[in-house]
């Protein structure tokens, strides 16, 4: 969904499911506000403090700059929120939480803690040890091998592996998912455990990945076949 801009035209507003919106708030307490007032004083001749001509033919300017302004706010306000929260966790290394699924990309999936509110990433590599499909349309992440499904909204059991206070950064390692424990990754140091499951709780028993399988029988067959050889050549 696009997030809400300011605008000197009338849009309405689709979730109130009103023809006529403006943002308006009293006492005020942002710029926009103060416009929306200064708009009414000047449209009913209320007194000396309404829009000028200048201002109002200016209303498409201003009305960007505020939604810019805005925008930085709510960035500044966001990384400045991380970076705490980061340095609150960074004594808490290890320590496992619950969460949900907030994000998804090819590059791993983004966990909000229940317990903190914190946003922390979980790498492609952290997830199970298998390779994860990422459908961009549908948001979701499917295992090769074992066909399970990471969608937006499920319920996670994660541990936290890093804490950066100086970017905010939190990087988590995934240990169930649904209610169901995943196998480890590459980057967790501890061999896979348990099934991986989808949604609906079916799934097969996790294990090494079916080109893994395929090599190390490739290879067991060429062993083979040099024992034969040399049994051949000394007899």
């Amino acid at each position: 969904m696009t997030q809400a801009y300011y605008s000197p035209k009338n849009f309405g507003h689709f979730g109130l499911a009103l023809q006529n919106y403006a943002h308006f708030t009293s006492p005020i307490r942002r710029y926009s506000d103060l416009i929306v007032h200064r708009g009414l004083i000047k449209a009913h001749g209320w007194g000396d403090d309404g829009l000028s001509e200048h201002e109002i033919e200016t209303l498409e300017t201003t009305a960007q700059h505020i939604s810019d302004t805005e925008r930085r706010s709510m960035m500044a306000e966001r990384d400045t929120n991380d970076r705490y929260l980061a340095a609150f966790l960074s004594d808490r290394i290890g320590a496992e939480f619950g969460g949900r699924i907030s994000g998804i990309a090819k590059f791993g999936i983004f966990v909000k803690l229940d317990e903190t509110g914190a946003d922390g990433l979980v790498p492609m590599r952290n997830i199970g040890n298998e390779y994860f499909h990422f459908d961009r349309e549908a948001g979701t992440l499917m295992g090769a091998d074992t066909g399970t499904i990471i969608t937006l909204g499920q319920r996670v059991r994660v541990k936290l592996v890093e804490a950066a206070p100086v970017t905010g950064g939190i990087a988590l390692d995934l240990l169930e998912l649904e209610d169901a424990e995943m196998p480890q990754g590459r980057g967790s140091g501890r061999p896979g455990r348990g099934r991986a499951r989808g949604p609906g709780g079916r799934g097969r028993p996790s294990g090494p990945p079916r080109r893994k399988e395929a090599k190390a029988k490739r290879k067991d067959s060429k062993v083979k076949r040099k024992v034969t050889r040399r049994r051949n050549t000394k007899s």
